[in-house]
Order: C-alpha cells, then structure tokens, then sequence
C-alpha cells in the first residue's frame, strides 16, 4: 500500500512538472485559432497549405487529448488508492495492475519532452553515403537503406526514396530519402554520423573479416518560405537517372542535381516522374540543408566564445554493428548495446533513439 502511494506521488509530481513544460493552455489557444482560419471561406483555395493547417490541428488535438486523459487517471487513482482500505487485498492488487499500465502510458507521453529543439517536430531527410570497404561498403549503405526504411513502417512514418546511386557490383554509393511524420527529424537526428560494420564478407572468396563503413546524413525539412535564395548562386545540372525506376527513367534527363555554389552544398533528385518535379524536390532538400548549416555555424561559434573544443560529427563513429565473431550493436555516444543485431538492422532502433535523447537532454 505505502508502496502504491509513493508510486502515485512521484507521478503526481512528474505530471505537474511536464504539464508546466508543455503549456498545454498555449496548444489550446493555438488550436481554436487554427479552427477559426480553417472555417473561412477561401481556407480551400490554398490545398496544400490547408491539408498542412489541418493536420497541426489534428496533431495538437492528439497531444492535448493524451495529456488531459492521462491527468484524469492519474488523479482518480490517487482519490481511490486514498480511500481503499489496506486491508483489501483484492482491491489493492487491482490497484497495483492499474498502476503499472498508467506508468507505462505515462512514460511513452513522457518521452513527447525529450523533443524540445526547434525542427523535433519537422519530416526528416535522410542521406546514406558508403564509406571506405569498397563493395562492403556499399552493401552495408545498402543494408543501412533497408533497416531506415523498416524503421519508418514501424514509426509509421512515410518514406520516399528521392535519390539513388548503385554500387557497381553490388549495394549502393548513395541514398537519399524522405520521411515524413510528426517528430521524424526529432527521431532519426540521433542516426547523423559514421555507421560501422564488422562482419565475415559475403564478396571475400577467402571469407575474411572486413569492416565497412557508411554515413549517415540527417536534416529536417525545412518549408520552402523560411529560406530565400537567389538563384544566381545556383547551378543546376540535369543528367539521365540511373538504377531502377521504370521505362522512362533511363531515356530522358529528369534527374536533377543543384549546386549552391557561395556554400559548395548539393542536392539531388532522380526519382519524380518529371524533371520539374525533382527539381522542386532537391531545390527543398538544399533549402534544408542550408538552413541546418547556418544554424551549426551559429552553435559553433558560441562554442568558441565558450572556449568549447569543436568536433565535426560527420567524422564521428556513433555506432558498432558486429556480425563476427560475436553479435553486438553498440552506440558509442550512450554505451547502449544489444545482441540482437538481426532485431536492429529490421528496424528496432527505438532503443538507441532514446538513449540518446535521455543522454543529449
């Protein structure tokens, strides 16, 4: 019994202090003003921003509703718990069932706080690009292409590869793709670095043991209004897609690659049906990634007013996946680790996302 009361204070406690972070009042008033714009006349004329408008409306709703339901159970737990007798063991044992399941719930909504940067929110874009190792290097972007895409089933995110380069005898050089959902950049931001590999090489007739290595690019989606750039710093280049993409892909110059040539930066996309489509489509990616550079510029500069030593993350290894001669995946930054390796590269990230968000926050 005193065990279920100090259990229900410290989530009483915990609740009051996640309520005063979120300011749920704020999401409120937010949500009947977006209401409001939404039942104007002319709200339709614009779709794609309407379509926009009301899935916040539905995302806010969502957030609101889980925090309000949750108050009410921790709440009425606490009054039920006080006025149980301790002598009731049948009661206190429902209790204590009860209790397990509103920490649970809780503590998945807890999680919602650990995304409190600016583009948490945000779709990603997510950049593979096969490092040293050679063909191991390029099936292993391949194999890293495949987990982040079962990821994103898992999560419910939507992906869309935008852009591919094939290795020459197997895998891949590059990938490039789109996910959208809420909280997907807050997600994957914890994936940008060096992935390594350790296995026994399916390519090595000797059966040696080889270690690949692949990059890991992430950036959240920036919308195109928050970033002007003017198009005499762009070079575009449009050249035939390669790899798997239909009849037409291979006989028209649709695939479009754009430089900003002040920052050296490029984007690409091949895999749009028209080459106006893909042009739009890296044209939002190099937005994006512009608009992540000058924000790293800004932290890196205050780092050296601090006196803080700089590393370049793109240089980092992050993460160890060994396949032999033991099963491991282990994150550098968290000391997180697992065995079940054939769980990780199926998708189940979940894990190491989080260890990381508890660690960064």
């Amino acid at each position: 019994m005193n065990e279920l009361k100090d259990k229900i204070k410290n989530l009483s406690e915990r609740l009051e202090k996640a309520v005063l972070i979120l300011n749920l009042e704020k999401d409120r008033k937010k949500t009947n003003s977006l209401e409001a714009e939404s039942s104007s006349e002319s709200f339709w004329n614009d779709q794609k921003q309407a379509q926009e408008i009301m899935q916040e409306i539905a995302n806010l709703k969502n957030r609101i509703e889980a925090w309000d339901e949750i108050t009410v159970e921790i709440n009425d737990f606490a009054e039920i718990l006080e006025a149980t007798d301790e002598n009731d063991h049948e009661m206190i044992g429902e209790l204590t069932t009860n209790m397990s399941e509103i920490e649970n719930k809780f503590e998945k909504l807890e999680f919602e706080l650990l995304f409190n940067s600016e583009y948490d929110k945000n779709n990603a874009i997510l950049t593979i690009n096969a490092g040293s190792g050679g063909t191991d290097a390029q099936d292993w972007a391949d194999m890293l292409l495949r987990m982040y895409l079962r990821f994103a089933e898992k999560a419910g995110f939507k992906a869309e590869i935008i852009h591919t380069t094939e290795g020459e005898e197997a895998g891949i050089k590059s990938a490039t793709i789109e996910l959208k959902g809420n909280y997907a950049y807050g997600y994957l931001k914890s994936e940008h670095g060096v992935h390594r590999l350790v296995r026994i090489s399916p390519f090595d007739s000797d059966k040696a043991r080889h270690t690949s290595f692949a990059g890991v690019e992430v950036i959240p989606e920036i919308e195109e209004f928050k970033y002007d750039i003017d198009e005499k710093d762009l070079k575009i280049d449009t050249f035939r897609a390669g790899g798997h993409g239909g009849q037409s892909v291979n006989t028209t110059d649709s695939a479009v690659r754009i430089t900003h040539l002040p920052s050296g930066v490029t984007a690409t996309c091949q895999n749009e049906r028209s080459q106006l489509q893909n042009k739009e489509m890296a044209l939002k990616v190099l937005k994006s990634k512009l608009v992540l550079l000058e924000e790293q510029k800004r932290k890196e500069e205050t780092a050296k007013l601090k006196g803080e030593n700089i590393t370049a993350g793109w240089g980092n290894q992050i993460r160890s996946y060994v396949l032999h001669p033991y099963n491991m995946v282990k994150d550098h930054r968290t000391e997180y680790e697992t065995a079940d390796t054939e769980a990780v590269l199926n998708g189940k990230l979940d894990e190491f996302i989080e260890a990381y968000l508890r660690k960064v926050n």
